[in-house]
Order: C-alpha cells, then sequence, then structure tokens
C-alpha cells in the first residue's frame, strides 16, 4: 500500500495555547510499507493539556522506531499491536496522573490512532472523542466511538442524537489519558481500500461541519494530490472558525 497526507492545526478563536498533538509516520520494512497516524487532544479546560496530548506522541512515536520492528517479526502483528498499546495506554494514564498530583493540576488528552500494515489491515485505538472516518466520493463512515457523557445518554435512548449535536455537556468525557483513575482502550479492525481517505480529527474540526460537507471537501476524487489535501484541511479549518467554532481544531487525512 501507498500513501499520501496532509494535516492542519489551528489554536482556534479563543484558547491561547493549541493543545492538539499528531504525528504521521510511515517506514518501508521487511513486511512491506507501515503507516501509522496518531492525533491527541489535550483536555481543554484542564490545565497543561498540551503537555499530555504532546507526551502521548512523544512516546507513540518512540513506540514506532523502538517496539514496533520486533512486533513485525513475529506472528499475528495486530494483536501484538493491540496488547502492546493496552500495556502502553495504562501506564502512561498512570504516569501522566501522578505528574499531575505531584505538581498540583489536571491533565489529560484524547488518543485516536491508526496503523495499517502492507496488506491494508488496520488497527485503530481509541480513548475519549476525537474520531476516526472513512471516506469514499459518496459516503462517510465513523469508525470510533464517542466516549462522552452525551453519546451514552444517546446510546441509552435519553438523547436524540440532533438533541446531542447542541447539549452544553457534549464535550464531558467519560475517560481520557491522564486524568482517569482507570483507562480502557477501545480498538477497531478493517482494511483500507485503494481509492480511500481516512481521517483522523478532534472535535473541534467537527462540530460546525455537515456530513455532507466533509464528503464534498474530503472525498478521495476531490484531493488528487497532497497539496490539495492540506488546502481542503485548511478550508474546512476556516469554516469552523467562521461559524464560531472556539476549541482548537486539527486533522490529519490519509490517501490510501
Amino acid at each position: 500500500m501507498k500513501y499520501r497526507f496532509a494535516s492542519h492545526t489551528d489554536v482556534g478563536l479563543r484558547k491561547s495555547t493549541n493543545q492538539d498533538s499528531f504525528c504521521i509516520r510511515e517506514a518501508e520494512t521487511d513486511k512491506g510499507t507501515v503507516f501509522f497516524a496518531l492525533l491527541c487532544d489535550g483536555m481543554g479546560g484542564l490545565a497543561k493539556g498540551e503537555v499530555a496530548s504532546a507526551t502521548l506522541i512523544r512516546v507513540w512515536s518512540g513506540w514506532f522506531t523502538k517496539d514496533l520492528p520486533h512486533i513485525l517479526a513475529g506472528d499475528d502483528i495486530l494483536d501484538a499491536v493491540q496488547t502492546s498499546w493496552t500495556h502502553l495506554m495504562v501506564s502512561e494514564n498512570y504516569r501522566i496522573g501522578q505528574f499531575g498530583l505531584q505538581h498540583n493540576i489536571n491533565m489529560g488528552s484524547t488518543f485516536t490512532g491508526i496503523l495499517v500494515l502492507e496488506d491494508g489491515s488496520y488497527l485503530i485505538g481509541h480513548v475519549g472523542d476525537s474520531r476516526a472516518y472513512r471516506i469514499t466520493d459518496d459516503s462517510i463512515e465513523q469508525l470510533t466511538n464517542d466516549q462522552t457523557l452525551v453519546a451514552r445518554e444517546v446510546e441509552a435512548g435519553r438523547l436524540t442524537p440532533e438533541e446531542a449535536a447542541v447539549d452544553p455537556r457534549r464535550s464531558i468525557l467519560l475517560q481520557c489519558i491522564g486524568a482517569s483513575a482507570s483507562v480502557t482502550p477501545e480498538f477497531f479492525r478493517g482494511t483500507v481500500k485503494e481509492g480511500e481517505n481516512y481521517l483522523l480529527c478532534c472535535d473541534g474540526f467537527r462540530h460546525l461541519i455537515t456530513k455532507e460537507e466533509f464528503i464534498e471537501s474530503l472525498c478521495p476524487s476531490a484531493n488528487p494530490t497532497e497539496e490539495v489535501m492540506k488546502e481542503h484541511l485548511k478550508e474546512l479549518v476556516e469554516l469552523n472558525k467562521q461559524r464560531k467554532e472556539t476549541d482548537n481544531i486539527s486533522a490529519v487525512l490519509i490517501g490510501v
């Protein structure tokens, strides 16, 4: 598999710091091309959220370089990656939490990362309310579940999706890495196909954009080059700001 990708981030209209962090890594290995992307949204309203998100990016970048080659040498690669990520999430949740206690601050981050192997099989690891999407020329599919209070209320039938979209509690997370007593990540598997796009984004990127606008701007046929992909991400960020999105706004777009 070969990929093209673009990313863009903006501090937004009101915040003084950008608490979002992301990384994109690609490597040629004995098992073929391996692609990895991770987006972390430091918790808005929690002090030092930018430290928490940047810490996760640094740890997983190191994992990609040091640990992944050993995993690729074995069997059941995605199972091994899932186990490795789970251990890291639990340990980083404890480490960041302890740092916060020692300095009397709260800090945490969401986590939405995807690893794709040469055969197209992927693993998504997820904590919080950042999202991963699959986008084709005529559809968009959310691949992750929001771990939020309002998502739980929708699932229980106490809120409609329309009510949840404007509910003032929509940013209340059920868990995040660093500010939760314990973390139970979710994992999702599938297979990428040629001609699909994949989007990782924080909640600030998606609140005020419709599914139709996502498809129109980010579908594969509208993004033949990385330069165009970057321009369309910038346009959607500016559209969010025109619509008065107050959070940090970040996204990574991947073309297969």
